[in-house]
């Protein structure tokens, strides 16, 4: 089959035939339909989520502060499986807030971190300890996939409904066709089946 043949196939809807019905012309339409929605609504849903993600990232990065810490106790070595790595152990902090209240409370601080050694932890409006905010990196990562998969998730739910669409439409379609196969028979007096 040539390519202007295949070509031709695909597009018999839309084109003038002596055999296309009407649910035909309507299967056209909601599939193009379907196509549109799905590409437009998915472009929509990615920029609003991916503008969601965005703000949520800054008010993270505007609702933390650094503000530093000093050790109240000896933190302990790292524990024997993690001899080697440089990972931070738990131990007890006192820091001022934001707002001028102290506060003491564990936090994690390298390994070995002698009683009165200033450690930088990061704080939120409360003055409780919080995670730090993402990296530029780490926010153009989250902004990124939380916008593509949401678009590539409104995109798929309106393509499953315009499948949904077009299954209802050949099963009446079928329909259809049995119905008049079965007039035509009973017109000749005869069955083919």
């Amino acid at each position: 089959m040539a390519m202007s043949e295949r070509v031709t196939l695909r597009w018999w809807r839309w084109r003038r035939n002596a055999l296309k019905r009407r649910i035909d012309v309507v299967e056209a339409w909601v599939v193009l339909a379907g196509w549109v929605f799905a590409l437009l609504g998915g472009l929509g849903a990615g920029l609003m989520a991916a503008d969601a993600v965005e703000r949520a990232v800054e008010r993270q990065r505007t609702e933390t502060r650094r503000v530093p810490a000093v050790a109240v106790e000896d933190a302990p070595g790292p524990s024997p499986a993690r001899a080697a790595s440089d990972h931070r152990v738990w131990a007890k902090v006192r820091w001022t807030a934001p707002d001028g209240s102290t506060h003491t409370d564990e936090a994690r601080v390298p390994p070995r971190t002698p009683a009165g050694n200033t450690i930088p932890v990061w704080v939120n409006r409360s003055g409780d300890i919080t995670a730090p905010p993402v990296s530029a990196g780490e926010a153009w990562l989250h902004t990124t996939l939380g916008g593509g998969l949401a678009g590539a998730l409104a995109g798929g739910v309106v393509l499953g409904a315009t499948w949904l669409t077009r299954l209802s439409l050949d099963r009446r379609r079928m329909a259809q066709w049995d119905a008049e196969w079965e007039r035509i028979d009973t017109r000749r007096g005869w069955k083919t089946s």
